[in-house]
C-alpha cells in the first residue's frame, strides 16, 4: 500500500524502527536482556526498543491525522449498494427493475493482483496493463503518489467550485427532423418489451398490450419552447434494457425539481425521493410520508384528480406507477403536461431558471439527466455491437462513466475557451460530456468501425437534446482513423488544453508511439490517463530518465472508486500529468549540479598512478 511520505526528520523513525535505536544499539540491549533472564529468571524487564517494534505499547501517541489541504482529497465517498429484492416479494413488478443507465459494453475484466511494495522502478510496460498495477482502496479520500520528480511543492490549478458562464441556449427546442426519442427506439425493439399497465376497471381492456403500431403512448412536456418527447408505456422483458416509463419519471423529476419555482413547484406537490426501480424493493405497505387516500375508483369518468389546491399531483402519479394503474397514470400526466404548458406559454417562465446558473452553477442531476437520456437512446441500443472486439488488444472497448468524468473535467478546470482532446474516443460519451459539463471545445478520434458510427449518433442527438432541455453546449468534432497517423491530431495538440487517453489496454509500444506527440503540448496542458506515460511516477531523476521525453511532466496519482470504469466494479487509479517544463529545467540543472560535484569528488580520491611514483 503507498503511503503519503513523512517528513525528513520522520523517514528514518518510520521504516527502521523507533527514534534512536540503531542496529549497534539494539544488539547490546538485547543481550542484556537474555543474560538477566537466564541468571536470575526474573520477570522480563520493560519493553525495549527491539520489542517496540513489533508491538506498539498503549501511550504510544495516535499517528498525525493526514493533509486534507490538497485540491484531490475531496473525493466523494463510494455509492452505496442498492438493496437486493426480498426473495419473498412476489409482485409483478419485480420482473422489470433495471437500474438508472442501460448496460454497458463491458472490456475484458483483469485480475487484481495484491499491493505490491513500492519499487524504486518499473517498466512502462507492466504499468500499461490492467493486470500489473495493484487495486487500491476505494475508500482512500487521499493523494496515493508524490510528483515524479519529487517536486512535491508544485501543484495542479484549484478546481474551480463554480464556473460562472451563459448557460441559457436562446435556440427554439423542437427537436425537428432525425430526433432519436424513446419511442423510436422501444419500437425498433418492441418484441423485447411486454406491457406493464394495465386498466383495473376493466381486465379485457388490451390498449395497454404491445403492438406494432396501436401501442400504449404518452408525452412529456420540456423545459425549452415546442420541446416535448414521446414514450411507449411498455417495461422491458430483460432487467437491463432500457425502461421507457423509469426513464420518463426520473426527467419529470428534474424538471420540476429544478426548472419549477417553489410557487410552481407547489402545483406539483412533493417530488417523491424515489424513482420505479427503488421504490418497489420496499415493503408494498404505504409510506407514513404519503399524502392522505384519495378517490382513486378505476373508472377514468369517475376519477377525482388533484386539483393545483390539492398538491399531491406527483404522489398520485407514484401510486398509479405503483399499482400498475394505466388510467390514472395516462389522466395525471396529462394534467401535469397541461400545467407545464401554462408555464411555456409567452414568455416561457421555465426558460428563466437557466439564467440563475450564471451565480449558482450548473445542476448536476440536469446534467447527468441530459447524458443518461443521450446514452440510452444512441449507445444502449447498440451494446451488442460495441462487444465485438479483439480481447487483450489496444483495441478493447471500454467507457469511463460520468462520475468520473465529472471529476476529471472538475479538477483540470476546463472552460469555455478550453480545448480538450480524447484520443481513442470510443462511442464519444467523454466529448459530449465536457462539452456540456464547461461549453468547451472538444474532439474525439476513434479507430473502431462500430464505436466511432454510434458516435455520430450521440454527437447529433445531444446536441437536439441539450437544446431541448433549453442548455449551451460547447462544440464537438470527430474522426474516425488512427491517432498516430492524423494531421488534425498534429495540429490540436499543441493548441490542447486537455488531453484524454484511456490506454488501459494500450500495448507498450502504442504508448511509446504517443509519448513524441506530448512534446507539442504547450505549458500547463494536462495529459490524463489510466496507466502512466512516465517509466516511473516515483523515479528519481538519474542518467537513464533525466532526458526522457516524458521528463517534462509533473505527474500525479489519483484513485478513482467502483463504478467509475465500465470494464469492472473495483476502484483503480488514473494519473495526471502536468507540462511544467520549468520545473524540468530545474530538476535538470540540480541534477548535473550534482553530478559534477560527485565527479569531482571521486577524481580527488582517486589513486596515484605509476607515473606518480616515479
Amino acid at each position: 500500500m503507498l503511503s503519503t511520505p513523512l517528513p525528513a526528520s520522520t523517514d528514518h523513525a518510520f521504516f527502521s524502527g523507533p527514534r534512536g535505536s540503531s542496529k549497534g544499539a539494539s544488539s547490546s540491549t538485547t543481550t542484556n536482556v537474555v543474560v538477566t533472564t537466564r541468571l536470575t529468571r526474573r520477570s522480563p524487564p520493560p519493553q525495549t526498543a527491539v520489542s517496540a517494534k513489533r508491538s506498539l505499547p498503549p501511550a504510544h501517541p495516535a499517528p498525525a491525522p493526514p493533509d486534507r489541504s490538497s485540491p484531490f482529497s475531496d473525493l466523494p465517498s463510494p455509492p452505496k449498494k442498492r438493496r437486493l429484492l426480498p426473495s419473498v416479494f412476489s409482485s409483478p413488478l419485480s420482473d422489470v427493475v433495471v437500474p438508472s443507465i442501460v448496460k454497458r459494453a463491458p472490456a475484458p475484466a483483469s485480475k487484481e493482483q495484491k499491493p505490491r511494495k513500492r519499487s524504486s522502478r518499473s517498466s512502462s510496460k507492466a504499468s500499461s496493463r490492467g493486470s500489473s498495477r495493484p487495486a487500491y482502496s476505494a475508500s482512500s479520500p487521499e493523494p496515493i503518489s508524490l510528483s515524479s520528480r519529487s517536486r512535491s511543492t508544485s501543484s495542479f490549478p484549484q478546481p474551480s467550485p463554480l464556473q460562472r458562464r451563459h448557460w441559457r441556449t436562446d435556440e427554439n427546442g423542437a427537436p425537428g427532423e432525425g430526433f432519436l426519442s424513446s419511442e423510436e427506439v422501444v419500437k425498433r425493439l418492441m418484441k423485447s418489451y411486454k406491457s406493464y399497465f394495465m386498466d383495473p376497471n376493466d381486465p379485457e381492456n388490451r390498449c395497454f398490450d404491445p403492438h406494432p403500431t396501436d401501442y400504449p403512448v404518452v408525452e412529456l412536456e420540456y423545459p425549452n419552447t415546442n420541446a416535448k418527447e414521446r414514450y411507449i408505456l411498455l417495461a422491458p422483458k430483460d432487467k437491463d434494457h432500457y425502461n421507457p416509463i423509469m426513464d420518463l419519471e426520473k426527467s419529470l423529476y428534474t424538471i420540476v425539481g429544478h426548472y419549477c419555482t417553489r410557487e410552481q413547484q407547489a402545483l406539483f406537490g412533493p417530488i417523491p425521493t424515489d424513482t420505479l426501480s427503488e421504490s418497489i424493493s420496499r415493503s408494498p405497505s404505504p409510506e407514513p410520508s404519503c399524502p392522505p387516500p384519495l378517490d382513486l375508483s378505476f373508472d377514468p369518468s369517475t376519477i377525482s384528480l388533484p386539483t393545483p389546491s390539492t398538491p399531491y399531483l406527483l404522489k398520485t402519479l407514484k401510486r398509479a406507477l405503483y399499482r400498475q394503474d394505466g388510467p390514472t397514470f395516462v389522466k395525471v400526466l396529462e394534467e401535469i403536461n397541461s400545467i407545464l404548458r401554462s408555464f411555456k406559454t409567452g414568455d416561457n417562465s421555465l426558460m428563466r431558471t437557466p439564467f440563475q446558473w450564471t451565480e449558482s452553477g450548473f445542476p448536476e442531476k440536469v446534467m447527468m439527466r441530459i447524458i443518461e437520456e443521450n446514452y440510452q437512446r444512441t449507445v444502449g441500443p447498440n451494446v451488442p455491437k460495441l462487444r465485438h472486439y479483439e480481447a487483450f488488444s489496444s483495441t478493447v472497448y471500454g467507457e469511463l462513466m460520468p462520475n468520473l468524468v465529472e471529476d476529471i473535467l472538475r479538477i483540470t478546470n476546463l472552460r469555455e475557451d478550453s480545448l480538450f482532446l480524447d484520443l481513442g474516443s470510443g462511442v464519444a460519451n467523454v466529448v459530449v460530456q465536457a462539452s456540456l459539463q464547461t461549453g468547451c471545445e472538444s474532439y474525439g478520434i476513434e479507430l473502431m468501425e462500430a464505436p466511432a458510427r454510434v458516435a455520430v449518433d450521440v454527437v447529433d442527438q445531444i446536441k437536439v437534446r441539450a437544446r431541448m432541455w433549453g442548455v449551451r453546449i460547447g462544440e464537438m468534432e470527430l474522426e474516425k482513423g488512427d491517432m498516430l497517423k492524423s494531421a488534425r491530431v498534429d495540429t490540436l495538440m499543441s493548441k490542447a488544453d486537455v488531453v484524454l487517453v484511456d490506454n488501459k489496454v494500450f500495448e507498450e509500444s502504442l504508448n511509446a508511439a504517443l509519448r513524441p506527440k506530448f512534446l507539442d503540448l504547450k505549458e500547463g496542458a494536462i495529459v490524463i490517463s489510466l496507466a502512466p506515460f512516465v517509466s516511473s511516477i516515483y523515479a528519481r531523476p538519474t542518467g537513464r530518465n533525466v532526458d526522457e521525453m516524458t521528463a517534462i511532466f509533473d505527474v500525479k496519482e489519483r484513485p478513482y472508486h467502483s463504478g467509475s470504469v465500465s470494464w469492472g466494479n473495483g476502484g483503480g487509479s488514473y494519473f495526471v500529468h502536468r507540462v511544467d517544463r520549468a520545473g524540468y529545467s530545474l530538476v535538470k540543472e540540480k541534477y548535473e549540479r550534482e553530478r559534477g560535484a560527485t565527479r569531482k569528488t571521486r577524481s580527488s580520491r582517486r589513486r596515484p598512478g605509476p607515473a606518480e611514483f616515479s
